[in-house]
């Protein structure tokens, strides 16, 4: 997203008394997330960029903590580059050894490295000026890091808000459950987020049952939004414009596609069996179906599995690999179908690439058990659930939409108006700016 000057020009100019104060003092926002695509980075979530960008063009002073190791290439950044000083808000790395795989022990000790790194960072802050902020607005999880964001605020006596985008160590249960075990090793997650619940001044949520969550472990009301991780339209649409032109489609062919990671939450194989199945009805019986395709887009550690299936198979899957966000906003708007695909046992609600499905205006199928997503789908028209885990099922939905190309048309319909109307950061998020503003 690009800035105009005048917003550059006032937050260097008040970046000088950001610590001090002055004649102009605005409100002081802390931000605090360990994940978010920043500078000329191309992978990882833009919520915590955006919302920063957002404040400060809504008058408030923003302090973006983050972490030093970036998630998604797994790789520390330099971070003197001149990219990360170049921004309307201020950037503050908090060191972090890093981590080698998204779930494993060393993940783990790195957040409470980080988490004890940014105890030291805010107490700095805030011995240095007791007004440093207003407001401190974190995610979590991590659970441990919000924990301190949460009793940091509280002892220095300012609002605290939990944006609340995974449930820990609900979801972690999906890959590790065993009775007594499991309750011990995901103790200190569970006692973490109660604190922070209980904490809280306010929360935001990524789905109204991440939203309601902390309401479990306290007993005070609290204010509380629901806003979807969303996408900018805008940004989107461009994507679109620019990279078209390069994706070539094959007359007759119906394209399902899946984007985002190929990893344990997200049910691929069974996306890969519907594929074969697909083909095989064509070839056994000759359906009046036309050819679908699968089409994905992401990468993950399970991305050479998946492939051998599809090679034994003989499905017809094509894996694109990752693609920057143009690119795949380009491939998801060339597609007829998008697919929600995800195992059982996940705990995820309204995930990120939501967003990004319903703007490309195609038809979606659902295999997510969360009843919150499945009972939108059928209320606002714009796909269809499936049970998860199911390929036949999976193939009958992908068949149904692929022979009736006027019920796709109406479902991506509404889907785009879902889009614009709920998930467009620039208009949905200013429900946050409103709770900031309400709490500071």
């Amino acid at each position: 997203m690009e800035h105009s000057n005048d917003i550059l020009e006032t937050a260097a100019a008040d970046d000088s008394r950001f610590r001090h104060g002055g004649a102009r003092r605005k409100k002081r926002i802390a931000v605090v997330t360990m994940g978010v695509k920043l500078g000329d980075e191309t992978k990882g979530y833009t919520r915590f960029r955006f919302l920063s960008e957002l404040l400060v063009r809504e008058g408030f002073e923003v302090e973006l903590f983050t972490s030093s190791f970036q998630h998604w290439e797994k790789a520390h950044r330099d971070t003197s580059l001149p990219c990360y000083r170049s921004q309307p808000y201020r950037i503050t790395f908090i060191d972090e050894p890093g981590y080698r795989k998204n779930l494993d022990l060393s993940r783990i000790k790195s957040h409470r490295v980080a988490a004890r790194n940014l105890r030291s960072l805010l107490r700095e802050r805030f011995a240095e000026d007791p007004r440093a902020f207003d407001l401190v607005y974190a995610e979590i999880p991590p659970n441990d890091v919000a924990r301190v964001c949460a009793e940091e605020a509280q002892a220095h006596d300012v609002p605290f808000v939990a944006d609340i985008n995974d449930l820990w160590p609900e979801a972690m249960r999906m890959v590790v459950d065993v009775p007594v075990v499991s309750d011990i090793a995901f103790y200190p997650f569970a006692r973490d987020a109660r604190i922070v619940y209980q904490l809280l001044s306010g929360a935001v949520g990524t789905s109204d049952e991440y939203a309601a969550r902390p309401a479990a472990d306290r007993e005070a009301p609290y204010p509380r939004v629901t806003v979807y991780v969303g996408n900018d339209l805008a940004a989107f649409d461009e994507g679109v414009r620019e990279h078209a032109g390069e994706i070539d489609k094959p007359a007759g062919e119906v394209w399902a596609a899946y984007a985002g990671t190929l990893g344990a939450s997200y049910d691929l194989a069974t996306l890969v069996r519907a594929a074969a199945e697909l083909k095989s009805r064509r070839s056994a019986g000759g359906s009046r179906t036309p050819a679908v395709r699968v089409k994905i887009l992401g990468d993950g550690p399970d991305r050479t599995k998946l492939e051998e299936l599809a090679a034994q198979l003989d499905a017809p899957v094509d894996f694109l690999g990752y693609q920057d966000h143009p690119r795949m906003a380009a491939w998801l708007a060339a597609s007829d179908i998008v697919v929600n695909s995800l195992v059982k046992s996940a705990a995820q609600s309204i995930v990120t690439k939501i967003g990004d499905y319903l703007a490309s205006r195609s038809a979606l199928v659902n295999t997510g058990s969360s009843p919150e997503f499945r009972a939108k789908v059928t209320s606002d028209g714009f796909g269809l659930n499936v049970p998860a885990e199911d390929a036949g099922a999976l193939a009958d939905a992908l068949e149904e939409l692929a022979r009736n190309a006027s019920l796709r048309k109406i479902m991506a319909a509404k889907g785009r108006a879902v889009a614009e109307r709920e998930f467009d950061q620039p208009r949905s998020y200013q429900a946050i700016v409103d709770l900031i503003r309400k709490l500071a």
